[in-house]
């Protein structure tokens, strides 16, 4: 079976996959700090809690925190005796090409997406990752990337504007009632929501029109399900597209080895 992990800035999510699906994932704080030793322990008590007891032979990782990846590597291979596959990484094979300026470096977490997308969907895609960042990411009809636009992500905004202004709370992300608030807290949400759909919106048919021509839209990350309900723009919303493109990745691999 394959584990695979993806590391976000905020978050670290495993994967156990069967070879069909996902039987189930994991969600852990995104710290630079934690050993190899303390992942299995969080790994093995969640495998006897859930009476999963999988047979790992494979381990891929996605990571955008480059200081977490070396334990990632000794768990991989002190505990299921298996080199991992680190996107990005030498050995590592993409399923796609990245089309992007000489020397540019692309966030393992895009590439993953768009390959997920483009086994998904096909190509000519704008893929809307709602994370610590909200990024757009291009992807062509044969699959590469093609770049892609970065934004500040919802709940850094959100942060990032009660730590500035001292006399506005902390508030949820949330889609409010109306668009007017008539309290601190409505028209901070409505700000924040209605604001991202705007972005949204506005971002997508700007790439559109630079491409001229019909792009599907699809959305991932933790909060695409809510912004979805405030637009049409999207033809779908997947919160495991990551997931699903390591899956895509770590089946490239096998089939280009044997």
């Amino acid at each position: 079976m394959l584990l695979a992990i993806d590391v976000g800035n905020t978050n670290t999510v495993f994967g156990i996959h069967d070879g069909t699906r996902f039987i189930v994932e994991w969600r852990c704080a995104t710290h630079p700090g934690r050993t190899a030793d303390e992942y299995q322990v969080w790994l093995d008590t969640l495998m006897k809690i859930t009476g999963i007891r999988p047979e790992i032979d494979r381990v891929i990782v996605s990571s955008v925190v480059p200081q977490v990846v070396f334990n990632l590597r000794v768990l991989s291979d002190r505990y299921f005796g298996t080199r991992p596959l680190v996107v990005g990484r030498p050995g590592c094979r993409l399923p796609i090409e990245a089309r992007v300026d000489p020397g540019t470096q692309v966030g393992a977490d895009r590439l993953v997406n768009a390959a997920g997308a483009h086994d998904r969907h096909g190509g000519d895609l704008i893929v809307v990752d709602f994370g610590t960042a909200t990024t757009f990411d291009v992807v062509a009809a044969d699959g590469a990337y093609m770049g892609g636009v970065i934004a500040p992500g919802v709940n850094l905004s959100l942060r990032a504007l009660h730590e500035a202004a001292a006399a506005l709370p902390h508030v949820d992300v949330a889609m409010p009632e109306k668009v007017v608030g008539t309290n601190t807290v409505g028209a901070m949400q409505s700000g924040v929501f209605w604001g991202y759909v705007g972005l949204i919106e506005g971002v997508v048919g700007r790439i559109r029109s630079e491409h001229d021509r019909p792009m599907k839209v699809i959305g991932t990350g933790g909060l695409s399900t809510l912004f979805e309900r405030g637009t049409d723009i999207f033809d779908a919303v997947e919160p495991d597209l990551t997931m699903h493109g390591l899956a895509v990745i770590d089946a490239f691999n096998r089939k280009d080895s044997e």
